[in-house]
């Protein structure tokens, strides 16, 4: 019987008549699909499987300038041909920030808002419906501009992004006003309600599209919660570190209930990559400019160990004298020389994205960071060796 076969960038994916499709490698931790570069290749050989997570790709962080979802879904797609992903507009105000959009994927908890940002509400609230209008919206609006696209039903692989339970727990307030983190019974609540919560919604977009999904959790508060330097609603009220332990505990509780690849990301000044790499996490991803050579074992160790890396090159801002790809692209050689790895590792274990959310860049910029992005990320996976001094 012959097979049907569907365009999924470079690859083509084959649908066997009994029925083949995603598969989940629990000792690596990823999602596989079965992708074949034709079929001829194919014949009738057992295909090898390839991961979702493909270096010498470029993605966004997740935010996006603007408060029309359909133009920025339709740009996103554009922009990012082999991974776009779902937009988020925090422009459009409480509700759509990082934060408030969570209310519309939790299970039985909702969000309502506060003077100084959100806080757990027994019921729902206008902040609660606020936050699933704004998704719904975001979810038409994809929907709408992969079927524009051609790319309904091709099994391709699109990017969704969520505040993890730690920056929630940091974030969020219990009703009495003291942060969740407070609470170990709150915080694990909240981490099985986010757990389940990503589960309906990666289903959903997979249902919407018919595409692949990779899980972005978003955890810029991770090193405050670790060094135990949030403070309390008055300078009397501290809260203390979490051990690494505890806060594994809770990341793997959300990470390890998805059946999609997770990338864990941080725009911290100062990423906990030893911490993130022992997470299970498929990925994990951080600002390019906030490596220092500390840092340079535990990076080591993550590429060792199979993860991905998703490096913020590109600047989220215009920057003040114009720059090339390959200025981008320059930092990231240079890391994967001080690392002692083959330049090859650019193509099979760097993703390339902007250096945080593009949220409040310049229209303009924010376009053109991404094409950059993107022309890094080409030239990581055609020609990794290429070396910096051919940019003069």
């Amino acid at each position: 019987m012959r097979r049907t076969v569907g365009v999924c960038g470079p690859w083509r994916v084959a649908s066997a008549p009994t029925g083949c499709g995603p598969t989940f490698d629990e000792s690596k931790g990823v999602e596989r699909v079965t992708l074949w570069r034709s079929e001829h290749d194919r014949q009738d050989a057992a295909p090898e499987p390839v991961e979702l997570l493909v270096g010498g790709t470029a993605t966004g962080v997740g935010s996006w300038p603007g408060t029309d979802p359909r133009e920025a879904a339709a740009t996103i797609i554009g922009e990012l041909p082999v991974l776009p992903h779902l937009v988020e507009l925090p422009e459009r105000g409480i509700g759509a920030d990082m934060i408030g959009r969570v209310s519309a994927l939790l299970v039985d908890l909702l969000f309502d808002s506060t003077t100084r940002g959100y806080r757990l509400a027994p019921r729902p609230t206008g902040v609660s419906r606020r936050a699933r209008d704004f998704m719904q919206a975001d979810l038409d609006a994809i929907e709408e501009a992969w079927e524009t696209a051609g790319l309904a039903g091709s099994g391709r692989v699109v990017k969704i992004q969520c505040a993890g339970p730690l920056t929630l727990a940091a974030e969020v307030e219990l009703p009495g006003g003291h942060r969740i983190l407070t609470d170990s019974g709150a915080v694990r609540d909240l981490s099985e309600s986010l757990a389940e919560g990503l589960v309906r919604h990666a289903a959903e977009i997979r249902k919407r599209l018919g595409a692949e999904v990779i899980i972005q959790l978003d955890e810029p508060q991770l090193t405050t919660v670790l060094e135990g330097s949030l403070q309390g609603p008055s300078i009397l009220n501290t809260i203390r570190a979490l051990p690494e332990p505890e806060a594994l505990h809770i990341l793997d509780t959300v990470i390890n209930a998805q059946s999609s690849p997770v990338l864990l990301h941080t725009c911290a000044s100062r990423p906990p990559l030893t911490t993130m790499g022992r997470t299970a996490a498929a990925a994990i991803s951080f600002d390019a400019s906030t490596i220092t050579t500390a840092d340079l074992d535990a990076l080591g160790e993550i590429v060792d160990s199979g993860k991905k890396i998703a490096l913020g090159l590109t600047p989220t801002e215009p920057p003040a004298a114009p720059v090339t790809w390959r200025d981008v692209a320059e930092p990231a050689v240079r890391l994967i020389d001080r690392l002692g790895f083959p330049r090859t590792t650019l193509a099979t274990h760097i993703l390339v994205t902007p250096a945080c959310g593009l949220a409040t860049a310049p229209m303009p910029w924010a376009r053109k960071a991404l094409a950059i992005t993107t022309d890094v990320a080409r030239s990581f996976a055609e020609d990794p060796d290429w070396s910096p001094e051919e940019r003069r």
